[in-house]
């Protein structure tokens, strides 16, 4: 198994020190692995002037997998855009076809305290945001900032072909037939064309699922509904900019964003994988990120690209028994637990391993 390491900035040399930790240990159980490092982000714009340099291209390329850290910091926010370390983020999505952003948002019944909902509003909540990644409003063109009339406007293109949303509503209801056969399409169709062709072609894909049961949702009800009664849904599909926000919202419900791991997937399923946060630099360096999002985004990774679900289920397992045990990161920390540093948690996992 070749997998790229891309720790990126802030806390990513951090959290994904603690999953090579985890890889290193199943390697040692006979799960044969090769690792390579790269950067990305503000680190390759540091060493190469570029957030997304050739090298990196590359070895992304010949990776069976990656594993991304996080990108981004506040001393480069005055760079020129295409310079700012989000572009390597996108520039990899597109450069390899990472359609398919697959978000889950489960909530482990440890940490029904930490959510800022009551617990029995989010107990047992088990949902799957499906994420288009690679077209819509983030990359359509054209786009720009320009004088009109005596003043600067600003202007995005929000785009999708028929073919974008076709093979994204594949992906979330094949990934509905393995949950409970339920999914919900989440736009905008009533103010926005873009999104009516996104329903169009939804409800033509759902005639080839006649075992699922599909649901529209427009996109500001679906935010106030997960709010208001999140266990209604268990798989929702939607857009990229419609997703980027709802699949944050949807992280909070659990507790911390530090708790949740992402694949994004090409048609061959080679896959990114990287926890859904941010760099965080106002704590990088300090031993004080959670970095199970990580080490779950590597259980996504043995699941989606290599097909180890056993060995998946271990990490999942492990992470379980250390949050049962009571250890806890400061973004998940309530009285009467055991709390920890990045490392700290890393040897927990490991010793559950």
């Amino acid at each position: 198994m070749k997998i790229a390491i891309l720790p990126g900035d802030g806390i990513g040399p951090e959290i994904t020190q603690q999953a090579e930790r985890i890889l290193m240990a199943l390697a040692h159980d006979g799960l044969k692995v090769e690792l390579a490092h790269g950067l990305i982000g503000g680190s390759a714009v540091d060493k190469h002037n570029d957030p997304f340099p050739e090298a990196t291209r590359r070895l992304a390329e010949e990776a069976d997998a990656i594993l991304l850290g996080a990108v981004g910091g506040p001393q480069y926010d005055q760079l020129p855009r295409e310079k700012r370390p989000e572009q390597g983020l996108l520039a990899i999505r597109k450069a390899l076809n990472f359609f398919a952003n697959l978000r889950p948002a489960q909530l482990y019944p440890e940490l029904a305290n930490a959510s800022t909902l009551k617990p029995e509003v989010v107990a047992n909540l088990d949902i799957l945001i499906v994420r288009e990644l690679t077209g819509d409003i983030y990359f359509g063109t054209p786009r720009g900032i320009e004088v009109r009339d005596g003043q600067r406007v600003g202007f995005n293109t929000m785009v999708y072909t028929e073919s974008e949303i076709r093979r994204i509503a594949h992906v979330a209801f094949q990934a509905a037939r393995k949950r409970s056969s339920k999914l919900c399409s989440v736009d905008k169709m009533n103010v926005l064309e873009c999104t009516q062709l996104w329903r169009n072609v939804v409800e033509e894909v759902a005639k080839e699922y006649p075992d699922v049961a599909l649901s529209h949702m427009l996109v500001d009800n679906a935010a106030m509904q997960l709010i208001r009664n999140p266990k209604q849904f268990d798989v929702i599909v939607t857009g990229n900019m419609f997703g980027d926000i709802l699949s944050d919202e949807a992280s909070m419900l659990t507790g911390s964003i530090g708790m949740l791991p992402s694949a994004s997937l090409n048609e061959f399923n080679k896959g990114l994988y990287e926890p859904i946060h941010g760099s965080a630099p106002d704590i990088a360096g300090k031993n004080l990120a959670n970095p199970l999002a990580t080490l779950l985004s590597v259980s996504m990774m043995l699941r989606y690209t290599f097909n180890q679900d056993a060995t998946a289920l271990r990490i999942e397992n492990a992470v379980k028994k250390v949050l049962a045990s009571g250890y806890r990161t400061a973004d998940i920390f309530e009285q009467g637990m055991i709390k920890v540093g990045t490392a700290e948690m890393g040897d927990a996992v490991l010793a559950n391993l």
